[in-house]
Order: C-alpha cells, then structure tokens, then sequence
C-alpha cells in the first residue's frame, strides 16, 4: 500500500493507530520509482494499486493523474493496472467522482455504520460528510465497498450495523475490531473477546439467511476460504504475515500497515527494490513470526487452521497457564468458529463441487 501522504488526515479518529507528527508529502521523483519497481515486481499480467493514508485525498487530483501517466509509461505490454483508494470520504467532489469513475477505480470508504455509531469515535458531524460522498459515489456510478470499524458505539447492536449497510446499498463489507491499547491495557473503546464473538454469530446468522451471493462480508469469505483450504483475501487470517507491506510518503518501506516501527523498516526504494525488501530474509522472518510464536494453546486448538492466531499485534493476552502471546479475540473467534462450522460444512462441500453462491444459498 502507498501512503502519498504518510499519516496527514483532515480528522482525527479517537482509536487511529497511525498518528504521526508533521506532515509528508511523496515527491515525483518518489512516486515514479514507487511505480516503477512496483510494477516490474509483479509476477503476474496484472498490478494492483492501493493509496492509502492517512487520508489520500489530501493529494491534489493532479497527483493521482500524474500516477496514471506514469502507470502507462513503466507498464509491460498488456499488463493490466487497476487501482483503489481507501479514503474517509469526506473530501469527494463531483471532480473527484469523474475521476475515479472514468479511470474505474475502486472505493473503500471508511464509515461505522449509523450516525450515532460513527460520529462516536470520528467526530460530530463526520457521518453527514461521508454519506455525502458516498451519495456522490454513487450518482457517478463509482464503484465503492465500506471499511467499518468494530468498537464500543457498534458492538452490542450488530443487526443494526448490517442492516444500515445493506440500506445504503453496500453490496461489500469489511469490518476490522478495535483492539487498540496503551500498554497490555485496551483502551475503553475496544471490542472485547466476548463482545467480538457475539457480534460477528448475530451479524453471521442475519446474513446467512438471505444474503450469501448477494452481500459479500469479508470475514465469512475469508472463513469459508479457510475451511476449503484456500488462501484468504484477509491478511489476519492468513497462516503467515507480509501481504500488507507499505511505502511512506518518503520511500521507505516497512512490514506491515500496523508494524511502522523502525525495527520493521524494511530499507527505502531509493537505496534498494522492492523485490529486495518484500522477498528478502528481513521480511521472511518477519512472515514467519506468525506461526512460530504461536502459543501451545493454538497450536493445539481445532480452530487454528480456520484463524492462524488472527493479526500478531492483538497478541497481547496470556494462555491460562500463563504463556504469552495468545490474542486479545482469542474466545470471541472461537466461539464464532464453532456457532458458524455447520454452515461452513455444507458451504465448503458445495464449494468444491463447483457451486454457485446462489446455489449454494438454496441447499442449505
């Protein structure tokens, strides 16, 4: 992911992992051999961009334009480029709309569901500016999903939150767990294990019922990718980490979205490749870390194919004989686990039989 902006953002979420002082902005020269290496990485007839933030909108449109141009210039004959924005949605413009629809980009927009829900923790007044833009998304015909967040204003009233969604005409969701702490300690904000649980069972059973092949809910993709062994599209789900690698604003590229530490800089691309840095032995150990540290209670868990021990950095709990590293949604996950394994049976039996979704739908 690239990060035109580092962390620059127009709000100021109160659980944002990625605060950092001053502001950044990726240069010409930068963004060109970002796209250069980038696309003489990839291994396939196909590139995908994703600008990301902060808030990536903070850039003038001239910039995307730019990254376009030079998109067409570096490109092997016949490679297909697509790219995505992730963006709080409060800066679209009927401008921007063209853009995005012309070029067929994709739009993330982050939003936590109903006013109440969203303003919560992203300040007053934000959910009436992101609707805006998602209505301008919409009347430009752009292609858009959401990125929730899953904290203490959405927790308890799952149905809700999805059925506001399906009301806006989302037909994609994403929703990540707030599990941000100071210390070992989660800050009040947070989702706890229980809680996480619950919501994911109640949101499962409501969607299941009517929706699947209609609704695409990442997690349940991702679970139902598991069960038929298949790699996930969600990286905390993954066996191994390292899919989710990021360039700053200045050209130096780190591990993970969530790992922007100095021991997890991975070198700049102005010293060094992406091919380097992304397959070198710092980024190997890193992606390994996942399994190894795994505590003996995973790996002796009947769920553990289905999660992997979920993102390392919710590994901040102890195992009851007091081994560290278990994580934080340890219980909630394998209770959702357990409450969705019928489904999920029946679902992986007519996936490998080469099942429609809506087929499958109607055989449960």
């Amino acid at each position: 992911m690239a990060k035109p902006v580092g962390a620059a953002c127009n709000l100021a979420c109160h659980y944002c992992y990625y605060q950092k002082p001053g502001r950044s902005r990726m240069s010409m020269a930068t963004l060109e051999e970002y796209i250069k290496q980038y696309l003489a990485m990839q291994t396939t007839g196909h590139a995908l961009f994703t600008w990301h933030g902060g808030e990536p909108m903070l850039r003038p449109l001239d910039f995307y334009r730019t990254a376009l141009s030079l998109q067409r210039k570096h490109a092997p004959a016949g490679m297909h480029i697509e790219n995505s924005i992730q963006t709080n949605g409060t800066l679209l413009t009927p401008e921007w709309c063209e853009f995005l629809h012309t070029n067929q980009w994709l739009v993330g927009i982050s939003i936590d569901g109903t006013e109440q829900m969203h303003d919560a923790y992203r300040g007053q007044g934000t959910w009436r500016r992101v609707m805006n833009g998602i209505r301008l998304l919409q009347s430009h015909q752009v292609e858009w999903n959401a990125m929730a967040t899953v904290h203490q204003a959405n927790a308890s009233r799952p149905l809700e939150f999805y059925r506001f969604f399906k009301e806006i005409g989302c037909n994609f969701l994403q929703f990540t767990p707030i599990v941000e702490r100071n210390t070992r300690t989660p800050l009040p904000m947070a989702v706890g294990p229980d809680e996480w649980g619950e919501f994911l069972c109640s949101l499962f059973d409501e969607w299941v019922k009517s929706d699947v092949g209609r609704v695409f809910v990442q997690i349940f993709d991702a679970t139902l990718a598991n069960w038929v062994g298949v790699t996930p599209g969600l990286c905390t789900l993954s066996a191994e980490c390292g899919h989710a690698g990021i360039i700053e604003a200045n050209g130096d590229v780190y591990s993970c979205d969530h790992f922007v530490f100095p021991e997890h800089r991975l070198g700049n691309i102005h010293s060094d490749t992406l091919i380097n840095m992304m397959y070198g032995p710092q980024q190997s150990r890193f992606s390994a870390l996942k399994s190894h540290l795994l505590p003996d209670q995973c790996r002796q868990c009947r769920w553990l194919f289905a999660c992997h021990g979920e993102c390392p950095k919710n590994r901040f709990a102890h195992t009851p004989d007091g081994q560290p590293g278990l994580n934080w949604l340890c219980q909630g996950y394998r209770h959702f686990f357990s409450h969705v394994a019928p489904q999920m049976d029946i679902m992986a039996t007519l996936y490998r039989q080469g099942r429609a979704p809506a087929e499958i739908m109607k055989s449960r």
